[in-house]
């Protein structure tokens, strides 16, 4: 392979422009505004890999199958079974509106979605202190009985009701790792490790079998790009660039950090939020600490820009 290689991560809530409106089409028009962005990288002659994050779209799928199960007594989908009906799904919105504008665009180029496992240690210790909310709210009477029947771990959310939480646990390998690579060099742009990948584990006996859990889609994407020596690694999310003391008067616009520069932040604990920012910063660092050459996080929009330099957050190793 002679051209660059870039991973882009997208945000499971990039694909959602109005919380009011979140039909399958509008997700669908906005999965084209992506790729848009991506195309014009394909066209400057990138070869990429594309993660992308599903939490609402996971969400959806739980509650459709709550409400159908309560309503109509039909069986509920497990959590591992919805992360690859998501991948599935948001695979295919990307895919096709992604070969449709490279076809306009008279690009010879094919692409495919893989449904992508993510192996993860059952000893992690995630799954001793799950704290990742899914699914819809419960009474307490109905949380207790899910935890006495289905092993679930149940905790009550700030007086709205009980909810059904999960663990996240790091991702150890990447099932499809060998597919995704030949696919690659033969030209050919992947979807992979949508949602994180479907979280498996390996009881032992060298099988794989898939747990309730959710990975980061960022630190999975962090892992592909390692794994494939990617020359840049790209978090596209709701941010045109990062920000350090964020909202206050010495708030200051990140255009170009080190690695060092980049743990140092992280480490001071106060610059990113835990649930957004941060796990972003900690995928950089653990792409650059193991031989990653250049990171971006910035928003959709503003990749190409980004790559000609004139916008976007660079950490560079």
């Amino acid at each position: 392979m002679t051209n660059k290689l870039a991973v882009i991560a997208i945000g499971g809530n990039s694909l959602i422009i109005d919380e009011k409106n979140v039909t399958v089409e509008s997700q669908y028009k906005a999965a084209k505004e992506t790729a848009l962005h991506i195309a014009d990288m394909i066209e400057q002659g990138w070869e990429v890999a594309i993660g992308h994050g599903n939490g609402p779209q996971v969400g959806f799928i739980l509650r459709r199958s709550e409400i159908a199960a309560r309503v109509e007594g039909m069986h509920e989908v497990p959590l591992d079974v919805c992360g690859a009906d998501s991948q599935g799904a948001i695979g295919y919105a990307l895919q096709q509106n992604l070969q449709n504008i490279l076809y306009q665009r008279g690009i010879k180029k094919k692409v495919v979605t893989i449904i992508t496992q993510t192996l993860v240690d059952k000893a992690d210790p995630a799954f001793q202190k799950p704290a990742k909310p899914i699914g819809g709210f419960m009474t307490k009477e109905e949380a207790e009985r899910r935890q006495r029947e289905q092993g679930w771990s149940v905790v009550e959310d700030a007086g709205r009701g009980w909810r059904r939480v999960v663990a996240s646990p790091l991702p150890k390998e990447i099932v499809e790792l060998e597919t995704v690579e030949t696919l690659l060099e033969k030209g050919i742009v992947t979807i992979t490790v949508g949602g994180g990948g479907i979280p498996v584990v390996d009881p032992g006996d060298g099988n794989y079998e898939g747990i309730a859990a959710v990975v980061d889609k960022d630190y999975a994407s962090s892992l592909l790009a390692q794994k494939i020596n990617a020359d840049l690694f790209v978090i596209s999310t709701a941010i045109e660039k990062v920000a350090v003391n964020f909202g206050k008067p010495e708030q200051k616009w990140l255009d170009r950090i080190s690695l060092a520069e980049a743990k140092a932040y992280l480490a001071e604990g106060i610059h990113f939020a835990k649930g957004s920012m941060a796990p972003k910063i900690q995928a950089v660092i653990w792409y650059l600490e193991n031989g990653g050459k250049e990171a971006l996080i910035t928003n959709p929009e503003n990749i190409g820009r980004a790559l000609k330099g004139e916008t976007g957050t660079w950490i560079v190793a």
